[in-house]
């Protein structure tokens, strides 16, 4: 009789301790709200960086050397290496292409 006793706390210990990781563990019910946040800024992140992929593929397309475009060549001439004619007149603008350097 006391070992079966014994046997049977023992197995209600264990569910007890299951049951408390399955409420308040690491995957638990009370972190489900966390992770969920987590996931949410992680998904945005991810959105922003394949964002800054994009601009910066679409740049190296542009910057082919079998047809490079004349444009984009021009301003980084200017901007990296200050090569500018004298009656030139020079107007930075900030854009979203300067940010992802």
């Amino acid at each position: 009789m006391p070992k079966e006793q014994l046997r049977q706390g023992l197995a209600l210990g264990v569910l007890l301790i299951l049951s408390a990781l399955a409420i308040a563990g690491p995957s638990g019910l009370l972190a489900w709200n966390d992770n969920e946040k987590l996931l949410d800024q992680r998904q945005a992140q991810v959105a922003q960086l394949t964002q800054e992929r994009d601009l910066l593929k679409n740049k190296v397309a542009r910057l082919n050397p079998d047809g490079a475009d004349p444009d984009l060549v021009g301003e980084l001439l200017r901007r990296n290496l200050n090569v500018v004619h004298p009656d030139e007149i020079v107007i930075t603008l900030e854009d979203e292409t300067s940010e992802a350097r």
